[in-house]
């Protein structure tokens, strides 16, 4: 199952928030196969935070970008083995999984290296004629009957760092063995008792011969181990250097990520390394995934819908890289480009919302309460309770249709939520000039941004050179060609638009003429259709 984000615009409005959360529900209900995730991609306003409490609907997750991560590409079955496991079983599970390492925990399951391919190579792929040894990596009598699959006779549970023999040769020629050795032997009791008198540590008997009782008893006497193994001579002793511990033999300090990490900021270091993998960890540094080189070849790229919106500027971050499955907006075509074909919506109406729940209808079904609520409230806060030059008989329709589902009384639903919300005394001017505002792309390459706030009454307008002041600040910080904010007036449905920068320029798109950086603009209610295009062409 995918999962497929559905995201409004930055700074969301109540239409954004709705329609993001109304057309995830109409997804998931035609589409159980994939996952539909309503998100927001910054703080929700009062508006949208009182008709969210109304409906009973839950806020949208916060989103930050849609850039590829660990967790996108990740390998989530993978072998893990203990620091204390025979590095035999590294290498099986190493074999079977057909990777280059494999990550070694605790106990307590978090991260402490890992055994890598070329670890085990320069162990026993080595040119040496050196015999082999344990000092390296000491390893105890358990482990060594445990990888044999043998029977331990006698002897306690000691680690040995010494060398390990295999004796063939007669008694009388020289021998190397010596203190703490361990000595793989045949069916010989002079072969067994010298290699005891020699001082070994651990005494191996291939091909399951038995000790007689007197070398048993002996071996007893000098503490020395005794076991019994079903192989044979050669692969009895390879084994026995198959058991040491994975501690021993692994990389202490691996390449190891978090699920949210960038697939970008990590894939250099992946492809530099020598066993071409991160270990991917959570809170606890608990391997839940691997990323290997094979995984930085065409990333699956994460999937959005996108609604009330179609400006990249606007849009969440990394929009560029991700695959755009599908556009719902009521907008103007924007900078969006998609590298295939979508289903891209572009429908002159009042609200995004008035089209989630056209698509509700043509296929049947209804929203749930909570998500009609939320629709309803979008549709009414769009249009401004109808009376925005943007709507349209077909948004009359819709919010007749919630009327009826809900059993409620639309326009004293759209009084009481701008009522409740137009207060903004206690906002600073930063707040009130960036909640809802709009980048677009003009003609001649720059940028604008169009803010809008819907108030009750002129209180706002007195603290105009505050809010000037902090749009000035806006648009230097942002590089911006010009920084306008629309204060409306829901009740004398009428604009007082504020504006840093030409101020000469925007008046006479218009019509009119500015006083002091502001401009008034009886009946004009509506951003998208009475205001933005005006300045896109007069710019």
């Amino acid at each position: 199952m995918a999962t497929i984000y559905v995201t409004g615009h930055r700074n969301p409005d109540t239409d954004s928030i709705a329609s993001a959360i109304g057309y995830a529900e109409l997804r998931r209900r035609l589409d159980p196969n994939n996952d539909y995730v309503p998100v927001r991609l910054g703080d929700t306003n009062p508006q949208t935070d009182w008709l969210l409490e109304r409906s009973g609907a839950p806020e949208p997750r916060f989103l930050a970008h849609v850039l590829v991560r660990a967790c996108d590409v990740m390998h989530t079955e993978f072998p893990v083995i203990g620091q204390d496991e025979p590095i035999r079983q590294a290498g099986i599970a190493l074999s079977r999984a057909e990777l280059e390492l494999v990550p070694v925990v605790d106990d307590a399951g978090a991260l402490s290296g890992v055994v890598t391919e070329r670890a085990l190579a320069r162990r026993y792929v080595r040119e040496s004629r050196h015999t082999s040894t344990l000092r390296d990596a000491p390893t105890s009598v358990h482990a060594i009957v445990e990888v044999l699959d043998g029977e331990l006779l006698a002897g306690d549970d000691e680690l040995l760092d010494g060398r390990v023999w295999v004796h063939a040769m007669d008694v009388a020629t020289p021998s190397g063995i010596s203190d703490g050795d361990v000595v793989v032997v045949g069916n010989r009791d002079d072969s067994q008792k010298l290699a005891i008198d020699l001082g070994a540590a651990m005494l191996v008997l291939s091909n399951d011969a038995r000790p007689s009782d007197e070398v048993l008893e002996l071996a007893r006497m000098r503490e020395v181990a005794v076991a019994v193994s079903p192989l044979d001579s050669y692969v009895s002793g390879r084994m026995i250097t198959l058991a040491a511990p994975c501690r021993a033999l692994m990389e202490p300090d691996p390449l190891s990520i978090t699920t949210e990490f960038l697939l970008a900021d990590v894939a250099e270091q992946v492809r530099e390394s020598h066993y071409g993998a991160a270990v991917v960890v959570d809170a606890n540094r608990r391997p839940v995934g691997l990323v290997t080189r094979a995984d930085l070849v065409s990333p699956m790229r994460r999937r959005v819908i996108l609604v009330d919106h179609a400006e990249q500027a606007q849009s969440v971050a990394g929009v560029d890289q991700a695959e755009i499955v599908e556009i719902l907006d009521h907008h103007h075509i924007g900078s969006i480009e998609t590298r295939v074909p979508v289903t891209a919506t572009f429908d002159p109406v009042g609200s995004t919302a008035t089209l989630v729940v056209e698509r509700f209808r043509q296929n049947g079904m209804e929203p749930s309460r909570s998500t009609a609520t939320m629709l309803l409230g979008a549709a009414l806060s769009d249009t401004v309770i109808l009376n925005s030059a943007t709507t349209t008989e077909r948004d009359r329709a819709v919010v007749q249709y919630l009327e009826r589902v809900l059993a409620v009384d639309a326009s004293e639903l759209g009084r009481e939520m701008f009522e409740a919300t137009s207060d903004v005394s206690e906002l600073s001017a930063d707040q009130i000039v960036s909640r809802d505002a709009k980048q677009y792309q003009v003609s001649s390459g720059h940028t604008i941004c169009i803010a809008q706030i819907e108030v009750v009454g002129d209180a706002l307008l007195e603290r105009k050179d505050e809010l000037l002041e902090a749009m000035r600040k806006a648009r230097e910080s942002r590089d911006l060609e010009l920084y306008a904010l629309m204060v409306t007036d829901v009740l004398t449905k009428g604009t007082e638009l504020l504006v840093v920068g030409d101020t000469a320029t925007v008046a006479r798109s218009f019509g009119v003429e500015p006083h002091d950086s502001q401009i008034e603009l009886p009946g004009v209610m509506s951003r998208k259709k009475e205001v933005a295009p005006k300045l896109l062409a007069a710019l």
